[in-house]
């Protein structure tokens, strides 16, 4: 059988043009990217940043668009009345005294529903009053097992900030008289005392706390009664707007002090930072200047 004859194939010249041509279409792209990039956004970047972190991180956002640019309002409508409201709240929602009243009534909020804790202030302090038999036994000074759970609660809440606090004790008109208390001042400082080391214990500022006794001598209610007397024995946790706001309302107590325009104006001032250096021996740290002056 004839051999078949053997034929060379053609060879391609061109074949270089495949290789030029991926060469271009990748130094295209490398102009493109140094062009894009040379110009950063800073708020886009941002934005895609924390995007694709939180894909990573929370599988339930990779479902979300990515948010470029700004977002632009739906509606060309001027704001109502409504609108106008939502805006103060939202201002009240990042003043202190605010997050702390809500915190507060989030997490008590068992305890407010049985009246044994309480939460009310104004635009200089806020007031959380507890039932004594929440925190105490009967003519004593010694915290009970529930009271550390509580203040520790309530130390959680209150370390973030910076607002001095005082605390109130209060009893009713029934005379005690041992060793330990003579009478119903030193009871009642003492379970003030008691729940400002708690709170220290627990991570508050020691700068920031202060205790006070006023004794069977602020009753909220009729002593002649047994309801009367029990709503009467409390201890008063009063968060102040600064160290002014706190003095004024530790002269006469928080049940009786006023918001008057002096206390507004040092309202408006936030709480000093608390010194970490020790005065000199035998030097007297003078009284902060007054508001305004």
């Amino acid at each position: 059988m004839a051999r078949r004859p053997h034929r060379d194939e053609h060879e391609n010249h061109e074949r270089w043009l495949v290789s030029y041509a991926d060469f271009i279409t990748l130094l295209f792209a490398f102009f493109v990217v140094m062009y894009s990039i040379s110009s950063i956004n800073e708020g886009k970047y941002k934005i895609l940043s924390e995007t694709l972190t939180g894909v990573f991180n929370q599988p339930d956002r990779s479902i979300r668009p990515i948010p470029i640019g700004e977002d632009r309002p739906r509606t060309t409508q001027a704001p109502n009345d409504d609108m106008q409201q939502g805006g103060q709240d939202s201002r009240d929602a990042g003043d202190p005294l605010t997050q702390i009243a809500n915190s507060v009534r989030e997490q008590f909020g068992d305890l407010i529903k049985s009246d044994q804790l309480s939460v009310r202030g104004n635009e200089l302090w806020i007031e959380i009053t507890l039932n004594s038999s929440l925190l105490f036994p009967s003519g004593d000074a010694m915290p009970a097992d529930a009271a550390f759970d509580i203040v520790e609660k309530v130390a959680r809440i209150l370390t973030p900030y910076r607002n001095p606090i005082h605390v109130e004790g209060f009893t009713d008109n029934v005379p005690i008289h041992n060793a330990q208390y003579p009478t119903n001042w030193e009871l009642s400082t003492a379970r003030a005392a008691s729940i400002v080391r708690l709170l220290a214990q627990d991570g508050v500022d020691p700068g920031r706390l202060a205790a006070v006794g006023y004794g069977e001598f602020q009753p909220l209610a009729d002593n002649a009664n047994a309801e009367g007397r029990a709503r009467n024995r409390r201890v008063v946790l009063v968060i102040s707007r600064n160290l002014e706001v706190r003095r004024s309302v530790s002269g006469v107590g928080s049940a009786k002090a006023q918001p008057d325009p002096v206390l507004r104006q040092a309202g408006t001032q936030p709480a000093p930072q608390a010194s970490n250096e020790a005065p000199t021996a035998g030097a007297v740290k003078s009284p902060s200047p007054a508001p305004g002056g």
